[in-house]
């Protein structure tokens, strides 16, 4: 957990790569479930493999509107004349059996009738009165669905792991269960440490800054599904702060605060967490973002972010946002969606650090290229309102110039 301890060289920068490894090798998935009704699962882990109780479908049934027929009276040479005996609809299958040179109307859904084995659509079918006209071309079993063909009775409908969306809830009620086990939700303490910080719904005093990290965590988080506990603006007094870790290491999994950690940001917060815990202070090799504090105190992990708003979200989505769907019991983690874009910019960039610019992408006629999204400095929190990207520039990159490749990370996956 800790490969730039505390009292370790300042001067050295931990890159991401190594910082998220470190961060996800420190963590198992938290203990507790629950069983909810299936529309609470919406967000929830599943705790247990979801079994197939019954095949899905239940029945071998049309996968189009038609005509049920046996391909055995189809003619190879030219038109098949087939009496129509009766109608099969969804939920009102033909109760009758087909025999030689009879059809039966079928609707998507329906039974398929005993004694047939090929749906004809109906678009190819011609009809006369109570005559249907087939031409040739039919092939044995088509427009089936086999009863089991999505889901076979006693197989793994949705893996231990998975956090449910729209379409688990909608698979889940296809199989009749009323409810779900899930894992028991992520308790998160929120804090901004700083004397500067100010709290909403005030004038602000000479020097102070509005607190805004809380409530883009607060939004974060509770899109995660996470229980929240948050503990306001925490003042820069020893004592004051002790008690807020106290507290929340005591009723939360998670503990986040925003400020402090940095070289001379008020240093006994550093000591004050090393003294209650297990906490290493980084430097990563990152921008916006690079100080950042991860570990224990008491049985609760701790992500010490930077103050700047811009630093907060880059350092959320690139680091803690996986470490609490990991605790959370999700598995396997999403991959992160990257890919190449033409830049629309040109830029001179320092290096040895990982940049995170927020960019907005846009088609540039039959392609995709990304311009950033205003201006790019750390205390800028509009740049991610209006961006829908992070340009990813590798530590090595030195410059880019308009029509170079570049690495995208679009939001849509991630925030």
């Amino acid at each position: 957990m800790n490969p730039n301890p505390a009292g370790g060289d300042d001067r050295s920068f931990l890159a991401v790569d190594a910082a998220r490894a470190a961060i996800l090798g420190a963590l198992t998935p938290i203990a507790g479930r629950e069983r909810v009704a299936v529309r609470a699962a919406l967000g929830r882990v599943l705790a247990e493999d979801v079994i197939a109780p019954c095949n899905v479908p239940a029945h071998d049934n049309s996968a189009m509107d038609g005509y049920a027929v046996r391909a055995a009276d189809l003619s190879a040479d030219g038109e098949s004349a087939l009496a129509v005996v009766g109608t099969a609809f969804a939920g009102r299958p033909f109760s009758g059996m087909v025999g030689a040179g009879q059809a039966v109307r079928i609707m998507t859904g329906a039974t398929i009738p005993q004694g047939a084995d090929t749906i004809v659509v109906q678009e190819v079918a011609r009809r006369e009165h109570e005559r249907v006209f087939i031409p040739i071309g039919q092939k044995k079993g088509q427009n089936l669905r086999r009863a089991g063909e999505d889901l076979a009775e006693g197989g793994v409908a949705i893996p231990a792991g998975k956090r449910c969306g729209p379409a688990e809830l909608g698979l889940i009620a296809s199989l009749g269960i009323a409810e779900v086990c899930v894992r028991r939700r992520l308790r998160v303490a929120v804090m901004s440490t700083g004397d500067e910080i100010a709290s909403i719904g005030r004038p602000l005093g000479p020097g102070e800054v509005y607190d805004s990290n809380r409530y883009t965590l607060h939004g974060v988080l509770t899109r995660l599904g996470c229980e929240l506990l948050d503990l306001g603006v925490v003042p820069d007094r020893p004592e004051a702060l002790e008690e807020a870790f106290r507290e929340a290491a005591q009723a939360a999994d998670v503990i986040i605060t925003s400020g402090g950690v940095s070289v001379g940001e008020a240093d006994f917060i550093r000591e004050m967490m090393n003294r209650m815990g297990e906490v290493a202070f980084w430097k990563l090799a990152i921008k916006p973002g690079r100080p950042m504090a991860f570990g224990r105190i008491g049985d609760a992990v701790l992500f010490g972010l930077p103050g700047n708003p811009v630093a907060v979200m880059v350092t959320f989505y690139q680091f803690v946002q996986d470490a609490l769907l990991q605790l959370m019991g999700v598995a396997p983690l999403p991959a992160p969606e990257r890919f190449p874009v033409r830049a629309a910019f040109s830029m001179r960039k320092q290096p040895g650090r990982v940049e995170y610019l927020r960019g907005r992408l846009q088609r540039s006629g039959e392609a995709l290229a990304v311009a950033p999204a205003g201006a790019q400095g750390s205390g800028v929190l509009s740049s991610m309102s209006e961006a829908d990207c992070f340009v990813v520039l590798p530590a090595d990159c030195t410059a880019v110039r308009e029509g170079d490749t570049v690495l995208v990370q679009p939001f849509h996956g991630i925030v």
